[in-house]
């Protein structure tokens, strides 16, 4: 089968992690903090702070803002049901809001009819690397007095306005999930422009502890440490750092090869009726963490007819993103209008795209679409 996602691995981060094992440091440490500092130069922001998921990364987000019970978090429901979940970790009720067709991101519009007194955060996501257009939806947020984080767990190598995603935000998570560009294994990362909210979240990472277990251990002298309120263990390990520097070197080889690709699909899909194709906005570039089309109406199969077509010529693909307010652990809470939502989640599917993805490969999946529209293959 073509896998729908191949991770780029390869020598260098099988003896970057040999390395750490070998150096009997394997928990958090030197290699955690500078990943923290090479991560956040490479997104345009001070701060970075390693933690075990992009989940974690958005709960921490949230305890930092005070977010609690009594307290709505405005979410798309478009998106994988992490987002919500992390609300509900912080005791407060997510409210799902509509996307935009064209990239299937919340924004001002979709968000604002959603809005309540008791609204105190939005999570704008970064849906599959495509960059959501974020200065109205923060202007929105400002003037109500409600905060904005930014869940950018696609998004890394994805551009706004000619600067990478997440750069001027208060608070970004991001995900090294294996099937984003830039993997761990698992792990995350918490970026902002405030050093203090880095700061108390190093501390909350870590138990709340107010030295590191790293300084602990390497200190000469005994040291005391003492836990000044409750935290969590969001920690990240050294032996993942070190597979993420390896992956912070080719992240941009990363994006180039998959916007090739990308072009690629636009190129030989472009004729076929019914199928829209996931592009760039105009306020900027997609990384193109995964590439879904959407069918028409009158599209000749179903969405889940053309992945079983798929399947049986040898190609993984996915239906698309999932609409989060229908799964049964989300039932009767509260959203607005989610017909662009449901749309997209019934009628896009993903198509493989990965930086190994070879012509043929490539071609097997394009002419496979075209048969199920009734045209001749492109090859």
């Amino acid at each position: 089968m073509i896998p729908v996602m191949r991770p780029w691995l390869g020598e260098e981060e099988a003896e970057a992690a040999a390395g750490v094992v070998r150096s009997g440091w394997v928990a958090q440490g030197p290699r955690v903090a500078e990943f923290e500092d090479r991560f956040a130069d490479r997104v345009g922001v001070r701060n970075g702070v390693a933690v075990s998921s992009c989940t974690t990364a958005l709960h921490l987000s949230l305890h930092l803002l005070g977010v609690g019970p009594g307290d709505e978090v405005v979410v798309p429901s478009f998106s994988f049901i992490a987002t919500a979940n992390c609300v509900v970790h912080a005791g407060a009720t997510p409210v799902f809001a509509d996307v935009e067709a064209e990239d299937g991101n919340i924004s001002e519009r979709t968000v604002e009819p959603v809005l309540t007194p008791r609204t105190t955060a939005v999570i704008v996501v970064h849906q599959a690397g495509v960059p959501a257009d974020v200065g109205p939806l923060r202007e929105l947020c400002r003037d109500r007095g409600i905060a904005l984080v930014e869940d950018a767990a696609c998004a890394v190598g994805a551009t706004l306005h000619g600067r990478p995603v997440g750069s001027d935000a208060l608070l970004a998570a991001w995900s090294f999930h294996p099937r984003k560009l830039l993997t761990t294994g698992e792990g995350g990362m918490l970026t902002t422009t405030d050093p203090a909210l880095a700061e108390r979240a190093r501390r909350l990472r870590e138990h709340g502890m107010d030295v590191s277990a790293a300084a602990r251990h390497l200190s000469r002298q005994p040291v005391l440490e003492s836990y000044g309120e409750v935290g969590f263990n969001y920690r990240m390990t050294d032996i993942q750092a070190a597979i993420g520097l390896v992956q912070l070197g080719r992240l941009d080889a990363m994006v180039q090869r998959r916007r090739e690709l990308a072009a690629g699909y636009h190129e030989l899909l472009a004729d076929v009726p019914g199928v829209r194709a996931v592009h760039d906005p105009v306020h900027g570039t997609t990384n193109y963490q995964s590439f879904w089309v959407e069918l028409a109406a009158d599209f000749p199969l179903s969405r889940n007819e053309l992945l079983g077509t798929l399947a049986e010529a040898g190609v993984s693909a996915r239906a698309g993103i999932m609409a989060s307010h229908r799964q049964p652990a989300y039932a009767g809470h509260p959203h607005g209008d989610l017909g662009t939502t449901e749309r997209l989640t019934d009628r896009t599917l993903i198509l493989p795209l990965f930086h190994e993805l070879t012509e043929a490969e490539q071609g097997t999946v394009v002419d496979t679409v075209r048969r199920a529209a009734g045209l001749r293959a492109a090859s």
